[in-house]
């Protein structure tokens, strides 16, 4: 058996293990195996190979970490507008409980809501920052 045919299998082994557990760290490998079965293609001696394979398949796997690090942190659903497109709407509150609650019309329905923790609670515009259940936390909205 060739080498390029042994590097070419480990290849597809590595991308089907990978599509068994979700570890995206083993595609990052799979391109040093694919590497390595391009050097062999050309004709690279074993030392080659195997050299290519280990310094791009884990060039890959720090380069994919390090992308990973320097990318910001994904927000909480309850927090995240991509999830819940009620985050940054707007509310009226007429009035506020005494127990820090209030009651609003939003979506053709009455909602519980509570202030912000910081917040002050007042009535007039409010946006929607978060959603806890089906409670909505608000904070006021600044007037320009």
């Amino acid at each position: 058996m060739a080498d390029s045919t042994l590097w070419w299998l480990l290849t597809g082994a590595a991308v089907a293990v990978e599509l068994l557990t979700g570890t995206f760290y083993l595609l990052m490998l799979a391109i040093g195996l694919a590497a390595a079965a391009l050097a062999a293609h050309a004709g690279a001696s074993m030392a080659v190979q195997l050299a290519l394979a280990a310094l791009v398949g884990g060039g890959a796997v720090v380069g994919w970490h390090v992308m990973r690090l320097r990318r910001p942190g994904e927000l909480p659903a309850a927090l995240n507008r991509d999830v819940n497109l009620d985050i940054g709407e707007s509310v009226q509150v007429d009035r506020w409980n005494p127990d820090g609650t209030a009651l609003v019309k939003y979506r053709g329905a009455q909602w519980s809501v509570v202030h912000a923790p910081g917040e002050i609670p007042a009535p007039g515009a409010h946006r929607i920052r978060e959603v806890v259940g089906s409670r909505l936390v608000v904070e006021q909205l600044q007037e320009t």
